[in-house]
């Protein structure tokens, strides 16, 4: 079977359909120039195949098993999941124009799925660089409002929606817990650690010199209102540059490692789940992903074999 794309041109049966399809995009729905050259090259690319290698002269003699085959050839070419998802919503329009255009029998694509994407696993900050982030001084009252923000990030898993919502009553000091919106209106109360609690009384003892009056947000910008999440991400990173983060520090990247952390230490994905507010479990399992890493790691360096094995690849080097 040859490659998508071997072939430079189209018969007159499968170009004219595909060229009367650019039009209508252009015309009546309007699409930009770009757009309607991207669906061109997709479904060229299409047309080449289902031609040179597969010899088909009508787009209607096209069936589901051949755009599965054709599904097969884009994967085997390097494409990823979301590439060929995009070729064939381009096929599937297509087909569609030609059923309206009484061309095709039927919409081959309709019960055609591109392979699921390869899910990118989260990074994570080392617990020793997060400890020497968070042990860092802060010099003024803005800072004393960063370092508790983050110490609040990683002690509770906050989304950063979540922790920019946060109100004066949000947080039970003497309860060690915070309150938080989460997703869909969802409402979770989350405990708070100890340094954590620690870095928000220092922070509540000078936020009245910056907070507006009757302000009810939590933390507070220089202006008196409440943080945006721009700011929240801006301060973030400028406190990882000034403590020499050897990574970018933004607020995702402390909530995948309080999670990964959590899950490390406790190996409870339930309770994990809950802290985050996922409501699929399914998405917190991609943490296990990470954990298996940590213990893969810790087999090498602890197993003896694995040592073993070690040690002899040193000798031959």
């Amino acid at each position: 079977m040859g490659q998508p794309g071997d072939e430079p041109g189209l018969a007159a049966a499968l170009a004219e359909p595909l060229q009367g399809f650019i039009r209508y995009l252009s015309s009546e729905k309007r699409h930009s120039l770009h757009t309607c050259a991207n669906y061109e090259d997709d479904l060229r690319r299409f047309g080449a195949w289902a031609m040179g290698s597969e010899g088909f002269a009508a787009w209607r003699q096209l069936t589901t098993h051949d755009m599965r085959r054709y599904v097969a050839v884009l994967s085997r070419a390097g494409l990823s999941g979301r590439s060929i998802a995009r070729h064939l919503s381009a096929i599937r329009r297509f087909y569609d124009y030609l059923l309206r255009e009484h061309l095709a029998r039927d919409n081959p694509v309709l019960d055609v799925r591109a392979p699921k994407a390869a899910r990118r696993l989260p990074k994570v900050a080392d617990v020793d660089q997060l400890s020497h982030l968070l042990d860092a001084t802060a010099d003024d009252p803005l800072e004393a409002r960063d370092l508790s923000m983050f110490e609040l990030l990683y002690s509770s898993g906050l989304r950063l929606s979540e922790l920019a919502g946060l109100n004066l009553t949000s947080v039970d000091r003497r309860g060690g817990e915070v309150r938080v919106l989460g997703k869909g209106g969802k409402e979770r109360i989350l405990p708070v650690g100890r340094r954590a609690l620690e870095a928000l009384g220092r922070w509540l003892e000078v936020r009245p010199a910056l907070a507006a009056e009757h302000e009810q947000a939590l933390y507070v910008s220089r202006r008196g209102q409440r943080l945006s999440n721009r700011s929240i991400q801006s301060r973030l990173n400028r406190w990882g540059i000034k403590n020499g983060a050897d990574q970018k520090l933004h607020p995702h990247l402390l909530r995948h490692s309080f999670a990964s952390h959590m899950l490390e230490s406790s190996g409870d994905l339930r309770a994990v789940q809950e802290l985050l507010g996922h409501a699929d479990i399914s998405t917190t399992q991609i943490y296990t992903h990470l954990d298996f890493q940590h213990l893969a790691n810790v087999y090498d360096q602890s197993h003896p074999r694995a040592r073993r094995e070690q040690k002899s690849d040193e000798r031959v080097k």
